[in-house]
C-alpha cells in the first residue's frame, strides 16, 4: 500500500474549449479574454494525468471554488469535444 501512496496524479478542471487562429492567439497580450463554448451551469471535465474521469458542477462559496463530482467520464464524448 505505500507503493501506491507514492503515486502523483495531476488533477484537471476543464471550464469549456475554445478554437481561434493561430495568428489570433499570438496577439493575445495579458488579460486578454478568450471566449469558452461553456456556460456557467454546464458541467466540467475532470482529468487524472489528462485523462478524462468524471463529470462535476462547480460551486463558489466566499472565496473557494470546488468541484463536485456528479457522474463518471464517458471518454468518447470528451474525445468528440462534448460539452
Amino acid at each position: 500500500m505505500s507503493q501506491i501512496n507514492a503515486v502523483d496524479v495531476e488533477i484537471s478542471v476543464v471550464l469549456g474549449r475554445s478554437v481561434l487562429p493561430m495568428s489570433q492567439l499570438l496577439k493575445m497580450g495579458r488579460g486578454a479574454v478568450i471566449p469558452l463554448n461553456a456556460t456557467e451551469t454546464d458541467e466540467v471535465w475532470i482529468l487524472a494525468n489528462n485523462h478524462p474521469i468524471a463529470r462535476g458542477e462547480i460551486s463558489i462559496s466566499d472565496d473557494r471554488i470546488a468541484i463536485t463530482v456528479t457522474r463518471p467520464a464517458d471518454v468518447y464524448d470528451y474525445m468528440a469535444g462534448s460539452a
